[in-house]
Formats: structure tokens, C-alpha cells, sequence
């Protein structure tokens, strides 16, 4: 079991994670950061996909490439690496073993694919009555698209969010942009997180466990919020309006003579003081711009002006006489300025553990604050199978020999 020094939310809670790349990990490493134990179950002599998705890598100590993909370290922190080849037989009974000491199974599997080894929610039903059972597909148990496979990207085209992501059309570079983080699966993964704690909720009070069915495509139609309700209160297709505000001008992003900055001028006096802190009064005096709706109405001839004038001083200027005139703002950092922030650092953002491949992982934090039980991070990302005999034999009572005879067999 992880080791907390503090107390842990969820040190009383095993989950079983048959998940790999992304959406499903996020949310077994959000149940690791509580305190829960994470058995990460991994394929023998490669393990989860993101493994070999690199560089870039992991340095040791002398500053040399490991093996260990900063993108697998992104999602797996605190939990214990078991190799098993599920396809196997005895692979397969290991697996029901596990699930029958597990509170949770967390799986990313072809819709009906787990069905055929046994391995599905009503299989292991019968090993823990009482478990939670979480599966995470592209499109869901049900529906025309079960079958289909689900990949992020193609989600976020199907679900709408690339419709109004992107410049406008009209303009340079306009038309559909995605994301630039996988965000669907991230979101899937939070979802997850919080239906499985609902499902054992449920469970603590009534003793039921549960299948939960979580979908990218439902996810990423559920994200659009606000932009979907509009539709259908309306019935008008929203577009694409870039670092724009279609209601709110300016409000919207400029480059600076070194950088960008986020202008968020939401009334007619920061509007005022905004052009009053550039020089440029005058365009707070012109009728044409006076107002917010008239602000809007005269766009096109308005940017170009405000840029104009933006781009004479650079990034940390604008900053430091947009904020003493109190007009919303701020910098577009990249993740050297990120993480050079003093806020971020004040907040502990960046972690430091120490790695088995003989370096330090630096990740990044978990962002919940709690009083009591806060997050906290046991270990870093394991090596493939690292803990495969330690939990084997501590959790299940496998002996030296048996497991030696599994892996002779290339089950472990």
C-alpha cells in the first residue's frame, strides 16, 4: 500500500485500473493523490501505450534519457505496476483475484472486448457483489457508435467544441482548432473520478455495487455548457470567434512588443482607462467607440486601432499599467513563465519525487486544497511491473515458485 504521512481521504479504498493513455489513468491518479491503492494492471514488456510515447523522456542524474515517457509520468503517480498478459488464462484468474480485494475497477477496453476473458462487469459481479465497475469507451455501452473506437481529437470534432474553437472564419487563419491539451479525455477522466465516488457513496449506504458507462462523446457534448444551451434556446449555430467576445469589445487577445496580452475591458470606463494608459484617450472621446454596443458594431475598425497601439510597449509594461488602472488583464505565458510564476510556486504546483530510474520526476501538483486530508503523492509514476511481486505475493499469496512459473509462461 502507498505510504502518506498524512491523513489520507481515501487510504481505505483499492482500485483496480485496466485503464492506459489518458482519460482513465487521470482518473486513477486522481484516487492515488486521495490515498487510495492504485494497482495499475499493465501488458508485459510494454505496458501502457504512453510508455513509448517520447521524447520527450525522463532524465537520470547525470542528465541522460531513461526509458520512462514524460507523458506516461503525466498521468500515473502513486500507483503500483503489475505486469499481466489477460489474454492468458491464468492471467485472467490473477485479474479476478485482484477484483475480488478491489472496492473499484476502472477499465478502457473495447465495448464487449473484457466479455470474452471473463472480465467484464457482470463477470467479476459474481467475484465482489458489491463492486464498482467504471468503463470508459469513445461512445459509450450503447448506441449506433458503441463499436467504434474513440480518440480525443475526433471527439472534439464530433461534440461541437472545434465548432466554436478557432479564429473566425472571415479572418486569417480562420476555421476549426482543437484543444491543446487532450482536453475531452481529462474531463472524461474528472467524470469518472466523480461517478465513482457517487457509485461507493451509494455502495457505503446500501451495500449495491455498480456498473458506471462514461462516454468521450457524452463528456465532450455535456462540456459545451452554456455555448449548447444557447442552441437550444435559440436554435442559431454559435461560431467560431477566436481570442475574440462576440457581445463584449475589447475582450480579446493583443501582441505586445515581446509577447501577447489578454485585455478583458468589460465596461465603458475600463474601456476608457485601457486607451488613457496607452495614449490614445482620443479613441475613448470617438463617438464611433464610446460605448460597448457601439464598440462592437465598429470592431473592424477598432482593433486594428487598439493594436496599433498595444504592440509600441512590451508584455510587462502593459501589465503594470493595466493593473494600476484597474483594467482586467493578463499575460499568455508559456510554460517557462508558468512555472517561474510566484503564484504557481506559492501554491506548490510543481513537485519533485524521487524515481526509481535513479532521477528526480518533476510533475505537476494536484490543484485540490483540502484541510484535513489533502493530496498527497506516495511515490512517483512506477517502472513497468515494478510492483508485480509485491503485489502478487502480499496481496494474493503467490509464492516465489508460482509466480516464477508464470512468468516462464510469459503471463507476468
Amino acid at each position: 500500500m502507498p505510504n502518506h504521512s498524512t491523513p489520507s481521504a481515501l487510504g481505505h479504498l483499492r482500485i483496480l485500473d485496466l485503464t492506459r493513455v489518458l482519460a482513465g489513468p487521470w482518473c486513477g491518479q486522481t484516487f492515488a493523490d486521495l490515498g487510495a491503492d492504485v494497482i495499475k494492471i499493465e501488458r508485459p514488456g510494454s505496458g501502457d501505450d504512453t510508455r513509448a510515447w517520447g521524447p520527450p523522456y525522463l532524465r537520470d542524474a547525470d542528465g541522460k534519457d531513461t526509458t520512462e515517457a514524460a507523458y506516461y509520468l503525466a498521468a500515473n503517480r502513486g500507483k503500483r505496476s503489475v505486469t499481466v498478459d489477460i489474454t492468458t488464462t491464468e492471467g485472467q484468474q490473477i485479474i479476478r483475484e485482484l477484483a475480488a480485494h478491489s472496492d473499484v475497477v476502472l477499465e478502457n477496453y473495447k465495448v464487449g472486448q473484457l466479455e470474452k476473458y471473463g472480465l467484464d462487469y457482470a463477470s467479476l459481479k459474481q467475484v465482489k457483489p458489491d463492486l464498482i465497475y467504471c468503463s470508459i469507451t469513445g461512445f459509450g455501452q450503447t448506441g449506433p457508435y458503441a463499436q467504434r473506437p474513440g480518440y480525443d481529437f475526433i471527439i472534439q470534432g464530433m461534440g461541437g467544441f472545434m465548432s466554436v474553437t478557432g479564429e473566425r472564419d472571415a479572418l486569417p487563419g480562420g476555421g476549426p482548432q482543437k484543444a491543446g491539451i487532450a482536453i475531452t479525455d481529462l474531463m472524461t477522466g474528472m467524470y469518472a473520478t466523480v461517478a465513482v465516488l457517487a457509485a461507493l457513496s451509494h455502495r457505503d449506504r446500501t451495500g449495491e455495487g455498480q456498473a458506471i458507462d462514461l462516454a468521450l462523446l457524452d463528456v465532450q457534448v455535456a462540456m459545451m455548457a452554456n455555448m449548447g444551451t444557447n442552441y437550444l434556446a435559440s436554435d442559431n449555430i454559435p461560431q467560431r470567434w477566436g481570442n475574440a467576445h462576440p457581445n463584449i469589445v475589447p475582450y480579446q487577445t493583443f501582441a505586445t512588443a515581446d509577447g501577447h496580452l489578454i485585455v478583458a475591458a468589460g465596461n465603458d470606463r475600463q474601456y476608457r482607462n485601457f486607451v488613457t494608459a496607452g495614449d490614445c484617450a482620443w479613441l475613448a472621446d470617438d463617438t464611433r467607440f464610446a460605448t460597448n454596443p457601439l464598440r462592437v458594431q465598429n470592431r473592424d475598425v477598432l482593433v486594428p486601432l487598439l493594436a496599433e497601439m498595444v504592440i509600441k510597449r512590451n508584455k510587462q509594461d502593459w501589465l503594470t499599467l493595466l493593473e494600476a488602472a484597474g483594467v482586467p488583464c493578463g499575460p499568455i505565458n508559456n510554460l517557462e513563465e508558468v512555472f517561474e510564476n510566484p503564484q504557481v510556486i506559492a501554491r506548490g504546483l510543481q513537485i519533485d519525487l524521487p524515481h526509481p530510474a535513479g532521477a528526480s520526476a518533476r510533475l505537476i501538483g494536484s490543484p485540490m486544497r483540502m484541510s484535513e486530508t489533502p493530496p498527497a503523492y506516495g511515490s512517483a509514476p512506477p517502472l513497468l511491473g515494478q510492483h508485480t511481486d509485491e503485489v502478487l505475493a502480499g496481496l494474493l499469496g503467490y509464492s516465489e515458485a508460482e509466480l516464477a512459473q508464470l512468468r516462464a509462461r510469459e503471463v507476468l
